[in-house]
């Protein structure tokens, strides 16, 4: 299994500490030592950084982890190879194009038989069952809407609905964002928090860094971290239910009928 990282605020925020609490996890703490990638976005676009060596052994999550490069929105993956060799073109994040704008994805799980459902308009470059995934996805959006829906939920619903779908054949727990939300799909393993003011202090699991929050933001912020396991271990971290899908704006989660 991958490990996943998310991150959505109301304002350009970097996400320094929590991509160093999930480092170590790429070959030190923990197994997912078959590649990594960060995607951050400004504005639709999104500019990714994907490397297929361990996280902990790469110059280029280092220097992630050290320049603050700031978004408001911002999807991050550690890869524990099972299905697709180990190389760059099976490096999540996943990035296409829909109505002008950058959809990223990325995937912890196993999917049997995904390969069976046929593609239309979008192809997979690697060879792993979650970009193939990802491009069907999108193809059943595209199909579905070939413009954005006037009413955003009509789309949250049709997503949640073919998730479920794809889920049957195996764990389909996921980050995605179209550059306006971000969507986290669980099936296992998936939990998030949300700091605003007061802010306190939080302490990384994996490394046993400390933060005091209230040096690095302003009363006005509103963040919110989504992960596969939590990264910090004095906050309490709202755990997901197998199924759940959950939509986060400008730090929040939305709560919706799906």
């Amino acid at each position: 299994m991958c490990e996943l990282l998310g991150l959505n605020a109301n304002t350009p925020t970097d996400i320094c500490f929590s991509f160093t609490g999930l480092v170590p996890r790429g070959g030190r703490t923990g197994p997912h030592k078959d590649g990594w990638g960060i995607s951050m976005y400004d504005g639709r676009g999104s500019r990714s950084f994907h490397d297929p060596r361990p996280s902990i052994a790469s110059e280029v999550a280092d220097l992630i982890q050290k320049h603050a490069i700031k978004s408001k929105i911002i999807i991050s993956h550690i890869r524990q190879a099972n299905r697709g060799r180990v190389c760059l073109e099976n490096t999540h994040p996943f990035n296409r194009e829909l109505w002008g704008r950058s959809w990223v994805f990325a995937h912890n799980g196993q999917l049997k038989g995904i390969k069976n459902l046929p593609l239309e308009f979008y192809n997979p470059i690697g060879t792993t069952d979650s970009e193939y995934a990802f491009c069907w996805l999108l193809d059943q959006i595209r199909n579905e809407f070939p413009e954005p829906p006037k009413r955003s939920q009509k789309l949250w619903r049709f997503i949640k609905q073919r998730a479920d779908q794809i889920s049957e054949l195996g764990i389909f727990s996921f980050l995605l964002s179209d550059s306006n939300y971000l969507y986290a799909h669980c099936s296992n393993n998936l939990c998030w928090i949300t700091r605003r003011h007061p802010f306190g202090t939080a302490k990384l699991i994996d490394t046993g860094e400390i933060i005091d929050f209230r040096e690095h933001t302003t009363k006005n912020d509103i963040v919110t971290v989504i992960a596969s396991k939590q990264i910090t271990d004095n906050e309490t971290w709202s755990v997901m239910q197998q199924g759940e899908f959950q939509v986060f704006k400008n730090g929040e989660p939305i709560n919706f009928r799906a």
